[in-house]
């Protein structure tokens, strides 16, 4: 059993984690617990977490590297955070803040277990993206060590990622940019790893020398990887509308999201999670849909 120090929100910290429904390494059952995998440096892991109060998560881990994510979780759940400096003004995040008091942000120390799904979302429907990850781990990752749910497997590791081949992208509808930006990445994985022990900007600014990794994606990463609570997804297809028909009635674009989300530094990536398990969030309901594209087709 974990008590905390800081209360909480299990559900609704874990999941950024969760790459939409069928992600074959995330699952939620009957009851309530969420399973995951993941790949440690000692090896792969299934965990366990169940919330039983507010300051207290029941944790199981199997595998080799079972020792350490426990030892680790503490961390991944970001419970030395300080929110000393977080005074927000606008009534809608003050009362998000209120009411949710118990959201974490996420540490997990797996950089380029965050950067896979987070390149294979780059400018596609989030749909055809999530569809790629559930063939292409269901395909080349490993079996969930323990009594993890059926199908659930262990994401692959770089050095799986580096060889899979062309057309095996190509059959999970992902197109040659992306792929090529995969595999860039995996060859250099071990010093995208190290990252995880710079500052969040510096760990940024090296995932974005990689060829194929911009502002966006690297945010994505902090995000989940950094326990980057200021990791703002700029260039995302829908935020800086949902920010601005949320917070002001009418949207804005990135520029304008960037300058009136600037007094809520270093806390503008917590303000819109606040927002988003709030309920608050609003959006317009017109508009085309982003269409999705089959790449298998080219």
């Amino acid at each position: 059993m974990l008590r905390t120090p800081l209360p909480v929100d299990l559900a609704a910290t874990l999941a950024p984690l969760r790459r939409g429904r069928g992600d074959p390494c995330h699952r939620t059952t009957t009851d309530g617990a969420t399973w995951r995998t993941s790949r440690m440096p000692t090896g792969p892991v299934t965990y366990r977490l169940r919330q039983c109060g507010r300051h207290e998560v029941h944790a199981q881990a199997w595998g080799r590297g079972a020792a350490e994510f426990l030892d680790e979780l503490p961390v991944m759940l970001c419970l030395d955070e300080r929110l000393d400096d977080f005074a927000p003004e606008h009534p809608k995040i003050v009362e998000a803040h209120r009411r949710h008091p118990d959201l974490r942000m996420l540490r997990t120390g797996r950089v380029f277990e965050a950067l896979v799904p987070a390149i294979l979302e780059q400018k596609v429907h989030g749909i055809a993206a999530r569809a790629s990850w559930r063939r292409l781990v269901g395909r080349f990752g490993e079996p969930a060590p323990g009594p993890a749910p059926e199908s659930m497997r262990v994401p692959p590791s770089p050095e799986t990622w580096r060889h899979v081949p062309s057309w095996e992208f190509h059959r999970a509808n992902v197109d040659p940019r992306r792929a090529r930006t995969i595999v860039t990445a995996a060859r250099v994985a071990g010093r995208l790893e190290e990252g995880a022990r710079l500052t969040p900007g510096e760990a940024q600014r090296r995932l974005r020398t990689v060829p194929g990794i911009g502002v966006w994606t690297a945010a994505e990463v902090a995000q989940r990887a950094f326990g980057d609570a200021d990791a703002l997804s700029v260039g995302d297809f829908h935020l800086a509308s949902m920010v601005g028909w949320t917070l002001l009635g009418n949207p804005l674009d990135d520029d304008a999201m960037v300058e009136y989300l600037e007094p809520l530094r270093p806390h503008r990536y917590r303000a819109v999670r606040l927002l988003e398990v709030s309920g608050q969030v609003v959006l317009p309901k017109f508009g085309p849909r982003t269409p999705v594209t089959d790449h298998r087709q080219h």
